[in-house]
């Protein structure tokens, strides 16, 4: 659906060059939710900016729907983007317009007669669950709604491609989820490839098939969501992943583990098909540990068990030692030590 070939993006601010886009290469597949997520200025949103052709790369290709992009002109681009819908961060409503009025406008643009497009708006409208909205003004609609309409307008067109900026950051929590229940039945529904631009791990793992990490404008890694979240290479993805999962222990958190428990601290990692707390349980025992859960979490990503653990293990100190070995040659185990000898997180 889209492809993107050794693509760069350079910006000239004054003297300088900023490379926003430094060689990536992908492949965002027909039907998939795929996630790009980074920090602040890692590229992500010119990333976006290039799928329609709202910035030229200046090197590499851009092709979306078996068609490059990168190099047609301007007249030619239209055709393809009717094809793209796009989602805001910030709602981007026609203040003066009515929700109706905001969803009819790009049918409107495209040249569509006045009773189909009444007729799309109405089934848009009954997608999103605001019927009863249509007649509002966007300043009368709480963020979640003015983002159901945004979605709505994005799909008027009927696009193959959903493109979709930040579209949850602005949200809190439980609107946040609501959102992303709707792109799901957009996807799952009607067949819309999403492509989900966010700084959010919490929204990938609920939301997308895959996901591309990128910094300082670079794509570091690929790969699908559970994949991903379970193996982490780069200590970046391996940061966003703890904002997501927050299973694991922060160093104020791991000394107070420490002062209340005088056995071994040690972290595990709890994946399907490395370690379950069934196997962790049976291991411990066969070592003739004590073992007491004192943190973590497990939760499920991609419809599977993902997670971390830390527990107190209390036992002779070979066996320990030992049960450490055994655990870690199936999963990842973080030693933490004791409060008498603490470790440094030695995996």
């Amino acid at each position: 659906m889209v492809e993107l070939r050794d693509v760069t993006k350079d910006f000239v601010d004054g003297p300088r060059t900023v490379r926003a886009v430094d060689g990536v290469s992908l492949d965002v597949e027909r039907g998939e939710v795929f996630g790009v997520i980074g920090s602040s200025g890692a590229g992500k949103s010119t990333l976006v900016r290039l799928v329609n052709a709202l910035e030229r790369p200046t090197s590499g290709s851009v092709a979306v729907g078996g068609t490059t992009i990168s190099d047609l002109p301007e007249r030619r681009l239209q055709p393809v983007r009717a094809g793209i819908g796009f989602i805001f961060q910030q709602f981007n409503l026609l203040s003066s317009r009515s929700v109706a009025g905001n969803v009819a406008y790009p049918l409107a643009v495209a040249g569509w007669p006045k009773d189909r497009r009444r007729a799309r708006v109405a089934e848009l409208l009954d997608f999103v669950g605001l019927t009863d909205k249509a007649d509002r003004r966007p300043g009368e609609l709480s963020g979640g709604q003015k983002q159901r309409v945004g979605i709505a307008r994005a799909l008027a067109t009927s696009p193959a491609l959903l493109l979709a900026d930040e579209a949850t950051s602005a949200l809190d929590p439980e609107t946040t989820k609501d959102v992303l229940d709707l792109l799901r039945r957009a996807n799952e529904e009607l067949g819309v490839t999403i492509v989900l631009i966010t700084h959010e791990m919490s929204v990938v793992s609920y939301l997308a098939h895959r996901v591309a990490v990128m910094d300082a404008g670079a794509l570091v890694e690929l790969g699908d969501v559970y994949d991903i979240f379970a193996s982490p290479r780069r200590p970046i993805t391996r940061r966003f992943i703890a904002t997501a999962l927050h299973d694991r222990p922060r160093p104020d958190a791991l000394e107070r583990l420490r002062s209340r428990h005088a056995g071994r601290i040690v972290t595990v990692a709890v994946a399907e098909g490395r370690a379950s707390t069934t196997y962790l349980a049976d291991r411990w025992l066969a070592h003739g540990l004590r073992a007491e859960i004192v943190f973590g979490g497990v939760t499920e990503v991609a419809a599977k068990p993902l997670g971390s653990l830390t527990f107190e293990l209390v036992g002779e100190g070979r066996a320990v030692e030992a049960a450490i070995a055994d655990v870690r040659s199936r999963t990842e185990v973080v030693d933490h030590g004791t409060a008498a000898d603490p470790k440094d997180g030695d995996l």
